[in-house]
């Protein structure tokens, strides 16, 4: 199938379990070349989502004529390339960490927009995963909004690799409540980034607004 029916499906399934709320979808076009990326955009993605900086540095350079995409750094971020995530990117989900808020905030030029960023909550307690607990995602989260350069949208999370869907639908519950209360006290909040190819549906009924799609939308990758 082509990458226009998945994006179809796609559509057709959030759509169907998000009757009352609008949800942004992310390209996740890590390890997929340019071409898969253009032929995303000519279906209608705007939003990309990358992990790893020369990879998407790359891919950046070669879309550079599609003034309107939207890129989406997503994955874990080493401080010596904060500086070129924030010359480079419009969101970064993953921040964790005071140090690299601090070296986003201090790079990010001032002819453009402020970065928008998403602190990353490691919601299962998972060792093998990154994020913070909930109380230092709010710590954090308060910092952010004392950086001039940095814009807080609110939270992302992945789950653990769970063998049942009410686990899944727990710790997203429990990510949805901590959104709420996030919203009350900082006035841009507006984003939870939750769910993936796996698990979107279930994702976007506990509340998410934002999913990251890769191997749905792109299919294999290269």
């Amino acid at each position: 199938m082509s990458i226009s029916s998945h994006l179809k499906n796609i559509q057709h399934k959030i759509k169907s379990h998000s009757p009352y709320h609008e949800v942004r979808l992310i390209g996740v076009s890590k390890y997929h070349n340019e071409n898969k990326l253009k032929e995303a955009y000519q279906a209608g993605i705007r939003n990309f989502g990358e992990s790893y900086l020369q990879e998407a540095l790359t891919k950046i350079s070669a879309l550079s004529d599609f003034k309107d995409i939207v890129w989406h750094f997503i994955g874990p971020i080493q401080s010596k390339k904060s500086k070129q995530i924030a010359e480079n990117f419009d969101w970064v989900q993953s921040v964790s960490r005071e140090k690299v808020a601090l070296k986003l905030n201090n790079s990010r030029p001032q002819n453009l927009n402020p970065l928008n960023v998403l602190v990353q909550v490691n919601i299962s307690n998972d060792s093998e995963k990154s994020g913070l607990s909930i109380e230092e995602a709010e710590a954090l989260a308060l910092k952010i909004t004392n950086l001039q350069r940095l814009r807080l949208r609110g939270i992302m999370c992945i789950p653990a690799n769970y063998e049942n869907d009410l686990q899944i639908a727990n710790d997203f519950n429990k990510m949805k409540q901590f959104y709420d209360h996030l919203q009350s006290r900082f006035k841009h909040v507006d984003t939870l980034s939750m769910g993936m190819s796996q698990d979107f549906t279930l994702a976007i009924e506990q509340g998410s607004n934002m999913v990251r799609i890769g191997s749905s939308l792109f299919g294999k990758r290269y």
